[in-house]
């Protein structure tokens, strides 16, 4: 059963503020709200969106600090009622939403802090996702550090050995030797640096960052949509059910369900929801899939990232030395 992945994680006490009043707006007052968001995603250069556990709960897992969630009956001594394992979970209409998106580069990249693997079923590449605490459908070597597809949830968490050799071979063609392990972090482990980087770059080159289904209460994934507005006109979105942490930097928030919104985003941009597709899911197919991210991928990301911010600086300088002139011109003129 899928709450059974938190049962496996350390204690831990600051799990953030838990079981907040959810929050549901009007018919008409959503549909404005997302026929704007269409205007923005329409006219925008860089859309990212950071999707937490609020998307994966028409799919039968429970979130973690919603009314219902694990760890909101935990402190009541209680377990989820409506759970499903994360071998038989299907993409929401959100993850299908997201997917269609990224092939009509309406949104260019996605960070996730969720691990239930629903972003993979759903058939979206690697090079579109950042996957920072981890996926219950991957495994890692611990040598050559190369990630695998796997066909079941791992029924460990925590990054512990599964006992199973990494099937990869060197530029020699020998065995690797090295054994995999599960990638759920456990709450004192660091986050990927591989997905860490990549969701650092994207999201602070984004003009647009859409918040779905997640309280923003976890660092630094959390904290990553904030860069947005670093830039210029730079906007971020909420979709929550309840109060997140950033609400007050929000140039929009819509409270109603995620895949409410996304469905509605799809018509307003003239595209439609794609159903599930099993022979698109990697881990229903037979083949060894590799999960890895580029080297080559991290350094192009780093040179546009770095590019992105020596825009900035410039244009900064230029508008301090405008107002600086503007100043010297005031004075001379008194």
């Amino acid at each position: 059963m899928s709450y059974n992945y938190s049962e496996g994680l350390s204690p831990y006490e600051n799990k953030g503020k838990v079981g907040l009043k959810e929050v549901f707006e009007s018919e008409e007052s959503v549909t404005k709200k997302v026929k704007e968001l269409a205007e923005w995603v329409r006219s925008a250069n860089h859309v990212v969106v950071h999707t937490g556990a609020g998307i994966s709960t028409s799919a039968g897992i429970p979130d973690f600090r919603g009314p219902n969630g694990v760890w909101t009956l935990e402190k009541k001594g209680l377990k989820p009622e409506v759970n499903i394992s994360f071998d038989d979970a299907l993409p929401t209409k959100t993850h299908m939403a997201l997917l269609e998106l990224i092939k009509a580069r309406k949104i260019h990249y996605i960070v996730s802090q969720n691990i239930d693997g629903l972003h993979l079923k759903s058939g979206l590449l690697r090079n579109y996702i950042s996957e920072l605490h981890g996926n219950m459908f991957i495994e890692k070597c611990n040598v050559c550090k190369r990630q695998y597809v796997r066909k079941s949830a791992t029924s460990s968490v925590g990054q512990k050995c599964l006992n199973v050799p990494c099937p990869s071979t060197k530029v020699n063609g020998r065995a690797c030797r090295g054994k995999l392990y599960d990638t759920i972090l456990d709450w004192e482990h660091d986050l990927p640096e591989k997905d860490l980087k990549m969701a650092d770059y994207h999201s602070s080159i984004a003009d647009i960052s859409i918040c779905l289904g997640t309280t923003l209460q976890i660092v630094p994934s959390g904290n990553l949509p904030l860069y947005t507005k670093k830039n210029e006109s730079g906007k971020m979105v909420i979709c929550n059910l309840q109060p997140t942490k950033h609400d007050r930097r929000a140039d929009l928030i819509i409270n109603t369900y995620v895949d409410d919104v996304m469905v509605r985003l799809l018509e307003f941009l003239d595209l439609k929801l794609p159903a599930y597709n099993v022979d698109k899911d990697p881990t229903r197919s037979t083949d060894l899939i590799s999960w890895t991210i580029p080297d080559s991928s991290v350094k192009e990301m780093q040179h546009i990232y770095q590019t992105h911010c020596l825009a900035l600086k410039r244009k900064s300088s230029i508008i301090c030395n405008k107002v600086k002139l503007e100043k010297m011109e005031n004075i001379l003129l008194k």
